[in-house]
């Protein structure tokens, strides 16, 4: 085996990107191995693991590390990496014959911006969207693990500027028909969605999309936005703007259990529009229940939601463990509820792999499945519910890892059920999706509530 170790210093690239880039060449026959990533301690501590000699590398540099059968491989991979780059950008340079802007305050100025995303690492999130907001932009921050305070200041400050702060930790929004985040691919229609969740704003959207029924403006606001400390300073300001828009009929509130005082903060605003709230917690109705609702109150029809069951399983007697492996949060809550694993004494396990602490210094599980396949493998028998979330910066084809663990899981004896979020525009195609998950072996639901139900039913035998 032969190493080419570079650190490359000033080149910058987001992380999905370069994970991208890495999983491109790591699929090479003769690659053994490939980090292509920034140089965090996470980053280099990774390859050094993996027996690589890493240099002192920076956040700032670009870590490259391959390990390929031979020299000549190693050329033929190395050749490989500088068209990936190329293709994204991340060697550098521009479309534009001028420099690029250094800072959110010239993009702003040059390209006459009125919304920025800011996707950095949490510690430097707060500079880069309080630069946006003094810009006199409304900001998006996909960042996680950005301190309450540094939130509070930038919501009270784009409060003072007439702008919003969407986030941080805000994984969706779709701002006059532009997607962004991980963001499904939805008709334009009467439903004006505020979200702190953003996978919650997915199966909502998603199943109106199947009903067929868009949105005008999906804002989120970050999973903080309801608690105590944030008080819904961002979600006070996008339900105002909702009623203010002539396009919205109805506005969808969406939140896992919000703090009173925050709960009293949205309540009490006086609305012209009406709306539909969908605050999980016990004896709250389930995010499928609320988008019937929202259908019910535009005068349309609710239709049967589509489900694939899995084939004729062995009968298996006696109740049996129950694991949850989700991607996102509010999914991963509502099926916790549903399947019982939130009650006290629940026996029932679920982890959330897009919570802070599983993605730190690594990509989100909509994007990077080694966690969530990893502990697919690990799951002996039983019962496993997980969810598969679509739609742009998703994973390109989820069913191409997840079909043969389903495969491997079914043959260790363990039931699959998978929540399928996703609308028919969304690049990956769902329905095809749903096929390949069910020839697998997989139960699959487009409701995440009818697929815990589901679940719940073949643990208890």
């Amino acid at each position: 085996m032969t190493d080419l170790v570079e650190v490359r210093p000033g080149v910058y690239h987001d992380s999905v990107t370069l994970m991208r880039v890495s999983q491109a060449l790591t699929a090479r026959p003769e690659v053994a191995v490939a980090v292509v990533a920034m140089g965090t301690d996470l980053n280099a501590g990774l390859a050094r693991d993996l027996g690589f000699e890493v240099p002192p590398t920076t956040p700032g540099d670009l870590l490259v590390a391959i390990r390929a059968a031979s020299a000549a491989d190693l050329g033929e991979a190395a050749a490989e990496l500088e068209r990936q780059l190329a293709t994204t950008g991340a060697a550098g340079g521009t479309a534009r014959d001028e420099a690029p802007p250094r800072t959110v305050r010239s993009a702003a100025r040059s390209w006459e911006a009125t919304v920025a995303l800011v996707s950095v690492p949490g510690e430097h999130a707060f500079a880069e969207a309080l630069d946006a907001v003094e810009a006199g932009l409304s900001v998006m921050i996909f960042s996680d693990n950005v301190p309450v305070e540094q939130e509070i200041l930038l919501k009270d400050r784009a409060r003072a500027r007439g702008v919003l702060v969407m986030g941080p930790d805000c994984g969706t929004a779709v701002v006059g028909g532009a997607g962004l985040g991980f963001a499904n691919v939805l008709r334009p229609g009467p439903v004006g969605v505020v979200a702190a969740s953003g996978t919650g704003a997915q199966q909502v959207t998603c199943l109106l999309d199947i009903a067929g029924v868009g949105v005008s403006h999906v804002l989120g606001v970050g999973g903080r936005d309801l608690s105590a400390e944030v008080g819904g300073r961002s979600a006070v300001q996008a339900l105002r703007a909702l009623d203010e828009d002539p396009a919205t009929e109805l506005i969808v509130l969406i939140s896992k259990p919000p703090a009173p005082e925050a709960a009293r903060a949205v309540r009490d605003l006086d609305l012209a529009t009406p709306v539909v709230a969908a605050l999980l917690g016990p004896g709250q109705d389930d995010l499928t229940a609320v988008a019937e609702k929202a259908l019910r109150a535009l005068g349309r029809d609710v239709p049967e939601w589509p489900s694939w069951p899995a084939g004729d399983a062995p009968a298996r007697e006696g109740r049996r463990p129950l694991r949850g492996l989700y991607s996102g949060g509010t999914l991963c809550a509502e099926a916790a509820l549903i399947s019982g694993a939130a009650e006290p004494g629940g026996e029932a396990r679920f982890v959330d792999f897009g919570d802070d602490a599983y993605t730190r210094g690594r990509a989100h599980p909509m994007i990077d499945p080694s966690l969530r396949r990893e502990a697919l493998r690990g799951v002996g028998s039983g019962v496993v519910l997980l969810d598969v979330v679509l739609g742009h910066g998703a994973d390109p084809d989820p069913s191409s890892w997840l079909a043969p663990e389903i495969r491997d899981a079914t043959a260790r004896g363990v039931d699959v059920v998978v929540a399928l979020v996703g609308a028919d525009g969304d690049p990956q195609g769902p329905r095809a999706q749903a096929a390949r998950l069910n020839e697998a072996g997989a139960a699959v639901f487009t409701s995440n509530a009818a697929a815990a139900r589901h679940a719940r039913r073949l643990a208890d035998g």
